[in-house]
């Protein structure tokens, strides 16, 4: 009789490789579902802040000018009005890095005194 040679085994390098795409087709389509921000606004930047990017938020540019899905809001009264009934418990704010500290400030209390519950920061996350 014969001893049976102990084969290797070989590891399956091919289903790796199938998962690895599959997840790099996924974060590409998921990727480009969410809608861009505007143009003219740039974003605060933070450190190791957790968070995530909101699809309805409340645009402020530097100037104060607000804008909510691309039209002008004229006041916080009214960006709480033209969003959902069950929207208005936390309200996201994209504040312009150059908006002043006190506008962004006052807008959030007046956000608050008009029904808001919570008033959040939408943020770029920094890279350092």
């Amino acid at each position: 009789m014969r001893k049976r040679r102990q084969g290797t085994r070989r590891e399956p390098t091919i289903a790796l490789i199938n998962i690895v795409f599959l997840m790099l087709v996924f974060f590409m389509v998921a990727g480009t579902l969410s809608t861009p921000l505007d143009k003219d606004v740039t974003l605060v930047r933070t450190a190791e802040l957790e968070g995530r990017a909101p699809p309805d938020t409340l645009v402020v540019h530097e100037n104060g000018r607000m804008t909510y899905r691309g039209n002008d809001i004229a006041s916080a009264e009214a960006f709480l009005q033209a969003r959902p009934e069950d929207g208005r418990e936390v309200v996201r704010i994209v504040p312009d890095a150059a908006l002043s500290a006190t506008v962004l400030v006052d807008l959030a209390r007046a956000l608050r005194a008009a029904g808001a519950q919570r008033v959040v920061l939408v943020t770029e996350r920094g890279l350092e």
